[in-house]
Order: C-alpha cells, then sequence, then structure tokens
C-alpha cells in the first residue's frame, strides 16, 4: 500500500459499505463481510499495525452521518470483526509457514540433507552463521519433549533470556530437545544442560564437542546423541555427559567382531558357574565401577567384602584372570566394557 494512501483508502471500501447499510438498517451481506476478511488479510500481509486500524475503522464510522446511531454500531461491529478475523488469519498462516520452514531447516541442519552454501544462508535466518564452530546439547527427560510443551518452552525462556539470541538455536527433534550454540560460549551449553535437568527432575543431557563449519553441527548432533546411547547401554551415571569424555567407548567398539571375540574368550566361561554369568559379570561391573576398591564394590551390590572376595576368586577359577592382578585386570575390565557395549550375551547370541 502506498505512503500516500489515506486511511480511507488503506480500508477498502468500508466507508461506502458504512453508508450503504446503515442507511436501510441492514446488517452486511455474505459478499461484503468476506471483503472486509480479505481486506483484513491484506494489510496483515502489507505489515500495517492492527491497532492503527482499528483506529481508522472507528474514525471513519465517527464521519458517517445517519439518523439512528444503532444500525450503524451494528454494522460496524461486524465490519470490524471480520476485518479482525481475516487479518488474524494471515497471521496464523505466516506463523504455520514460519514454523514449516524453521522444522525444514533444523532437519536439514542436523542431518546435513542440504547443500552447505544454501544451509549457511538460511541459517542465518535463524540466527546461526554456520561458517564458525559450533556445539550441540542433546536434552532427554522422562517423558518425550515437543513443540509448544510447558516444559520445553520453560527452558527455552530460560535460555534466551539469560543469554538472548545470540547465535543460539533451540528445538526439538524425535522426543529431545536441542540447543545448537557457538563453540566458544560452552557456557550456554552448560546453563542449558541444567536448566534441562531441572526441569524435568532427573533428565539427562549430552554435548557434543565443537566443531567447525556447516557440518560441524551435525557432527556435535551424532556425538550427543551417540553419548545419550552409550549412557544407556553402559549405565553411565551423571545428569550430564560430555562426548570428549566418552571417546575410548566407540575406539572400543570401532571393531565389532573383535571386541564381541574378546569378550566371549575372556567372559565365557562364566557360563558355567552356579546360577549362570549375571552375579559374577554384575560384580565385576561394580568392582571395576568402583576403582576397584572391595569395601566399595561390596556396598553397591548389598554383600558382605567376604562374599566379594568369594566371587573374585571364582572369576579367577573359570577365566584365568585375576580381577586383582594389573595384567589381567585391563584384558578383564576391556571385556566388561565389551560386554556392556554389545549387550553381551543376548545381543550377541
Amino acid at each position: 500500500m502506498a505512503d500516500r494512501e489515506t486511511p480511507e483508502d488503506r480500508l477498502g471500501g468500508y466507508v461506502d459499505i458504512l453508508r450503504q447499510a446503515s442507511a436501510t438498517g441492514r446488517r452486511l451481506t455474505r459478499t461484503e463481510l468476506e471483503s472486509r476478511r480479505a481486506q483484513g488479510q491484506l494489510a496483515a500481509e502489507t505489515g500495517l499495525p492492527l491497532r492503527g486500524l482499528i483506529r481508522d475503522h472507528l474514525a471513519a464510522a465517527q464521519r458517517v452521518r445517519t439518523r439512528s446511531q444503532a444500525p450503524l454500531l451494528a454494522v460496524v461491529e461486524q465490519a470490524v470483526d471480520a476485518f479482525v478475523e481475516g487479518y488474524e488469519r494471515s497471521q496464523r498462516q505466516a506463523v504455520r509457514q514460519e514454523e514449516a520452514a524453521r522444522r525444514e531447516f533444523i532437519d536439514d541442519l542436523l542431518y546435513g540433507r542440504s547443500g552447505l552454501g544454501l544451509l549457511a544462508e538460511r541459517a542465518e535466518r535463524f540466527g546461526l552463521r554456520l561458517s564458525q564452530a559450533h556445539a550441540v546439547a542433546v536434552a532427554a527427560g522422562p517423558e518425550p519433549y515437543g513443540d509448544g510443551y510447558p516444559v520445553a518452552r520453560r527452558i527455552e525462556e530460560a535460555v534466551l533470556g539469560r543469554f538472548g539470541n545470540r547465535h543460539i538455536l533451540l528445538a526439538t527433534k524425535d522426543g529431545s530437545l536441542i540447543c545448537v550454540a557457538p563453540g566458544d560460549r560452552p557456557d550456554v551449553l552448560a546453563y542449558f544442560a541444567k536448566q534441562a535437568h531441572a526441569a524435568t527432575d532427573g533428565g539427562r543431557v549430552a554435548i557434543g564437542r565443537s566443531h567447525p563449519g556447516p557440518g560441524g553441527v551435525v557432527h556435535s548432533y551424532e556425538e550427543a546423541l551417540n553419548a545419550l546411547d552409550l549412557a544407556e547401554r553402559m549405565g553411565l551415571e551423571g545428569p550430564v555427559l560430555h562426548a570428549c569424555d566418552l571417546l575410548v567407548y566407540p575406539v572400543l567398539s570401532r571393531d565389532r567382531q573383535a571386541m564381541a571375540d574378546l569378550v566371549e574368550s575372556v567372559l565365557g566361561p562364566l557360563h558355567q558357574a552356579r546360577g549362570g554369568h549375571k552375579p559374577l559379570l554384575d560384580t565385576l561391573i561394580a568392582y571395576f565401577d568402583s576403582g576397584c576398591v572391595a569395601t566399595e564394590a561390596a556396598r553397591r551390590l548389598s554383600l558382605s567384602v567376604r562374599a566379594l572376595t568369594y566371587r573374585l576368586g571364582r572369576i579367577h577359577t573359570l577365566t584365568g584372570a585375576d580381577p586383582a592382578d594389573p595384567a589381567d585386570r585391563y584384558t578383564l575390565q576391556t571385556a566388561v566394557i565389551g560386554s556392556r557395549l554389545l549387550g553381551w550375551p543376548d545381543a550377541t547370541a
């Protein structure tokens, strides 16, 4: 709409409709109402503020002369209501289109499904500069996160309220809440992790390493997802996991067949134990997780130290490897880690 237009021009025939309808005391026709909705939609698309447009409607109504004010007021109410309906409909459509564009961008960003140049260009619209390094944190709660959920909204408000929109992107994906931040701002992801854990009363957050370029977000996101998966399989404790602290596990599991052979060779004899392999495997897990401190391992297993010592002796007898011997300990511990990574013996049967 041109700057020289008068308020009446912006209202698109509204004054004529008022005069014709109020002169006879009739209600607005379906065609007139639809024209007002269309005018409201056009005003929204043009970016005109609704408050000023309502003021223009009321001012125009005051200039229309009629003997009876009652019919005029009824017509004004109809016309303004239809105009606002069209205006709001346009805004809802714009919001849906923006949400769809944002969702598509997030999918492309996290899975690298778009050309890097085009992706970087689209990222600027959402406040990211993909030429810089980025790191990604993924929060998984007891219940899936979803767009607009109170918990997700509360975490987002807390993070953006503290750091503003300084190249930070928060979104949901596959039931998880994701935060993308510049690689030189670990404080953002640390605060996000703190808020996510507190808001979900026990949720867990994994933070990927910082990586440069458009592909860096994908790399960091995959590291965070893998860290959550490792935590589940390995029974790792702690509300926040850092991918940089877990790099040994992908190395150990890189040759799956070799690891499976090691696990079966070292731990396979535990099947011969009375009661099966599980009590002795649990004993090894608790022993290594407690830093090979017998009293702590016994406490974790709700055993006496004497009972724990007996189990360690049975493990030595069956496997030929002594958990208390440094030379054997490394082989046993590696096999135990492998069993947890592979889900032995069920997943390797």
